[in-house]
């Protein structure tokens, strides 16, 4: 399928610029195309990729639920029509002159800008790491080639040490990395091996998580399946041929090295460097906005959304739906020389599968904030909101989300 309008663009000049064709950036553009006019519908989305990825699936897959093809389709089946679609990767961003440019050196103007350009994962911010990612049983759900050899790995599990770690940064998806041991934990029962292994959780935070009415019932998770806690600590190296992590105690300042047979490793993630790199970015990097109106705090003319915000918020892709309206209409509303006075209240869902079936569907918003969607108790663990995870969102995401319906 070849897109209304192809990567062949000429022009240099567009009303609206929108970075990244990721989550944030699709939803973003498909919303401006239902709303605006035709003859308004003047988008540009800079985006490098051919294909595109529902990563929430990807805990699933180095569960062994699915198949990693389930979660890509080819980006282009999602560019909305009429949009251009310049395939390249943005290299500068010079809000000063209304300008960016490509890394082919091609400088694109324009009105507004959006940015939804996402997360950095830093493979080589643990020494070690990248050298052994993907073999001698150290896996990553945070990567397309290697989710399902997080599935090899615990499958193949005869008993032992099985660490899962947390990193310091901030990370998209922040429930995913103790998913896969709740899951890891009922593969091990099912394979008979649980009795004769220690599940570890390495995680340089002082709980499981942030908002005390899902902690409760994770914390009862915990005990239930005699996970092993080691809060205010953090993996700093790993040898993958010696099967060694070196985790340091955040209090204390003192390092220990732990043996393992298997070790699921969250990477640390960053701002992405064209960003940490312009006049946008705040002290650490993040694009600097409104925690409300999603507005560039630098520039009035620039919105943000998604993982690569400062705002206090959750990164996840539940989060870009509720922000994505938020943008659209402010934006809008600056174009027509009105108020930017739609809010984002911080909302954020994860939902956290604690076993084959299990998922307790965590929805909050700043402050912690309990922002629950159904009428029931979302903090205990259902068979129903698993189904959920498993079937009905992605088809919101793929036919909801990015069509700019939901």
């Amino acid at each position: 399928m070849i897109s209304p309008a192809s990567s062949q663009n000429t022009r240099n000049h567009f009303k609206i610029v929108i970075l990244g064709g990721g989550t944030a950036g699709l939803s973003v553009a498909s919303r401006l195309k239902r709303t605006l006019p035709a003859k308004d519908f003047d988008v540009a989305i800079v985006e490098p990729s051919s294909t595109h990825d529902y990563q929430p699936l990807w805990t699933l897959v180095g569960g062994g639920v699915c198949k990693k093809e389930e979660s890509r389709r080819q980006e282009v089946n999602y560019i909305p029509a009429g949009a251009a679609w310049i395939k390249e990767k943005v290299a500068t961003i010079q809000p000063d002159s209304n300008t960016i440019v490509t890394d082919s050196g091609k400088s694109i103007t324009y009105d507004y800008l959006i940015v939804g350009l996402g997360i950095k994962i830093i493979w080589d911010g643990i020494p070690g790491l990248k050298e052994t990612i993907g073999k001698n049983n150290v896996c990553s759900n945070y990567s397309y080639d290697i989710a399902e050899y997080t599935w090899d790995c615990i499958r193949n599990f005869k008993g032992g040490t099985a660490i899962f770690t947390m990193p310091g940064t901030p990370v998209k998806c922040g429930g995913a990395p103790q998913k896969i041991m709740y899951l890891a934990d009922d593969a091990f029962r099912r394979q008979g091996v649980r009795d004769k292994s220690k599940v570890v959780y390495v995680t340089p935070q002082k709980q499981i998580f942030a908002v005390e009415k899902y902690r409760k019932t994770l914390d009862a998770v915990i005990a239930r399946k005699g996970l092993e806690m080691q809060f205010g600590h953090e993996l700093t190296a790993i040898d993958g041929p010696a099967k060694t992590a070196k985790v340091l105690d955040k209090a204390t300042g003192q390092a220990t090295e732990m043996g393992f047979d298997m070790i699921h490793v969250t990477p640390p993630m960053g701002p992405m460097d064209v960003i940490k790199n312009s006049p946008l970015a705040d002290d650490v990097g993040w694009l600097a906005v409104d925690k409300y109106t999603m507005q560039s705090t630098k520039f009035a003319n620039v919105f943000g959304l998604g993982d690569c915000i400062n705002a206090p918020c959750a990164k996840t892709g539940a989060a870009v739906r509720k922000q994505s309206p938020v943008v659209v209409r402010n934006l809008i509303s600056l174009i027509h020389g009105k108020p930017v006075d739609a809010k984002y209240d911080g909302y954020g869902s994860c939902p956290l599968v604690t076993g084959y079936g299990r998922l307790v569907l965590a929805e909050f918003g700043y402050d912690g904030a309990i922002l629950e969607s159904f009428p029931f108790d979302q903090s205990k663990e259902r068979w129903s909101m698993y189904q959920l995870k498993r079937h009905l969102l992605p088809q919101l995401y793929w036919h909801g989300m990015l069509k700019g319906r939901a």
